[in-house]
């Protein structure tokens, strides 16, 4: 079964005016990584005053949490040999085991493809820019590899 999605032209100009709301609120950069961050510091101090990054994070899980609920539960297709070929439940680890590393990467690198894909190109961030071409480039070859040998 194939869900609909909101129409490219909808959700890119709302990401844009997302980007500029927080620059404009809160100074900040849209990013996951950071709200997630924001809320394992907070917790490990035993707090839950959180900024507007781990509430923007906690409403991306209770968003996602809200769409799962409302559809029946979590449709693991559309991930091509990984779908085909393994159990549902092994997807689901395997996608929460890639979430954790690229969730480790990111923090390590010091900002997510989002971060750096929405909020720092819109600034025109040297570094930014540079990543952003990185996270595209290697997304093509890999894509192209696994059409190959896969």
């Amino acid at each position: 079964m194939v869900r609909d999605q909101l129409a490219w032209w909808i959700g890119g100009p709302v990401f844009g005016l997302i980007v500029v709301a927080c620059r404009a609120l809160f100074g900040g950069r849209l990013g996951v990584t950071g709200g997630f961050s924001e809320i394992v510091s907070k917790l490990g101090a035993r707090s839950v005053a959180f900024d507007w990054r781990g509430w923007f994070a906690i409403g991306v899980l209770l968003g996602g949490t809200v769409y799962l609920a409302a559809h029946g539960g979590p449709l693991f297709h559309g991930f091509g040999w990984l779908t085909r070929h393994l159990d549902p439940g092994v997807v689901a680890a395997v996608l929460v085991a890639g979430g954790v590393l690229i969730g480790y990467g990111a923090k390590t690198a010091g900002g997510c493809t989002s971060g750096n894909g929405l909020s720092g190109t819109a600034m025109l961030s040297p570094a930014s820019l540079v990543a952003t071409a990185t996270f595209f480039a290697t997304a093509i070859v890999v894509n192209l590899l696994i059409g190959v040998f896969i």
